[in-house]
């Protein structure tokens, strides 16, 4: 159009705001932000819209968690999500040897960001704005089918029965691009070494993809895919691997009922392993592990607890993880 003369028309994209007060704690993740921005939205809530998160919750996530929730924007249809610059963002471009980069967004962060008007009055601004208290946050799993269909893990058992899925787990995975920066790694690996500690492996395949070499160096040089095998996981390339269907499955044929829980951003049919007949269900990886443990969608980490060989009752503490290495 251009060439011959003519305009590019683009379409003027909506404003939406999420404004996200409290901190996030306990078994709650950054990815649980998402999972309820998706139910709050549906699949179309975001569709010709760019949503930006800010207020104080903002400031409390990580930089590598900030990248999980945009990287779950296109699940809303949103055009782009974004965060205004703050220190995770310096601390992360300083950790990953980009030092320049941060000064030079230092010298300019208060164009990094919104006014202070807009955070005094975002209905002014935004044509939607959505608030979520993080200290109330309670951790989500979505699906299946679709990555708005969501509630609490403590009610994941109930709604399983209700709709007839399959409470075992056949199959849990953690990382690929959404879900595989070091924090996310340490805090499932804090619930992994709890698990070995009692002698408790995964009732499950749990399978591990890097999102990079830089990732899988780092975790093997500081012992945490060590802490996954301990507990029976397997260690996968680093490549989208299963969260694009790279999945040869051998356990099992198509048309067999079967639900597979991972930390991935996409779970419409046939997206993970090809099989129509799984129902894929997407949460934070804590929880994929926790539930990988148990090798059921009817465990609830924060309430429930699991027996080790000796007979004793073992019930996790909330993950802890590490902002970077």
């Amino acid at each position: 159009d251009v060439m011959t003369g003519f305009p590019f028309n683009v379409r003027w994209p909506r404003l939406i705001g999420v404004k996200l007060t409290g901190t996030l704690s306990g078994w709650s993740a950054p990815k649980d932000v998402i999972l309820k921005v998706a139910d709050i939205l549906t699949v179309k809530g975001g569709t010709g819209a760019i949503v930006e998160y800010f207020g104080p919750g903002a400031n409390s996530i990580s930089c590598t968690g900030k990248a999980t929730i945009c990287n779950m924007g296109a699940e809303i249809g949103a055009t782009t999500s974004v965060f205004a610059y703050d220190d995770a963002m310096a601390r992360y471009l300083k950790s990953t040897g980009r030092e320049a980069i941060a000064d030079a967004a230092n010298q300019v962060a208060d164009d990094l960001r919104a006014d202070d008007e807009v955070f005094a009055n975002p209905e002014k601004y935004f044509d939607q704005v959505i608030e979520i208290n993080l200290s109330t946050l309670a951790p989500l799993i979505n699906g299946p089918h679709t990555p708005d269909l969501a509630r609490p893990v403590s009610k994941m058992g109930a709604d399983a029965q209700l709709n007839g899925w399959p409470l075992e787990v056949s199959s849990a995975l953690i990382g690929s691009c959404t879900n595989s920066s070091y924090e996310d790694i340490t805090r499932a690996a804090s619930i992994a070494r709890q698990a070995s500690a009692h002698g408790i492996t995964a009732k499950t395949p749990l399978l591990i993809t890097p999102g990079s070499e830089q990732v899988r160096a780092t975790i093997e040089r500081d012992g945490l895919l060590a802490d996954f095998e301990k507990i029976g996981a397997t260690v996968l390339a680093n490549a989208c691997g299963p969260c694009i269907g790279q999945w040869q499955r051998d356990d099992m044929a198509e048309g067999t009922p079967n639900s597979i829980v991972t930390s991935y951003n996409r779970n419409f049919p046939q997206r993970n392993d090809g099989y129509k007949s799984t129902f894929a269900f997407v949460t934070s990886p804590d929880t994929v592990v926790a539930m990988a443990l148990a090798g059921r969608l009817d465990f609830d980490p924060a309430t429930d607890s699991l027996t080790a060989p000796d007979g004793t009752e073992v019930r996790f503490t909330a993950p802890v993880g590490e902002e970077l290495p």
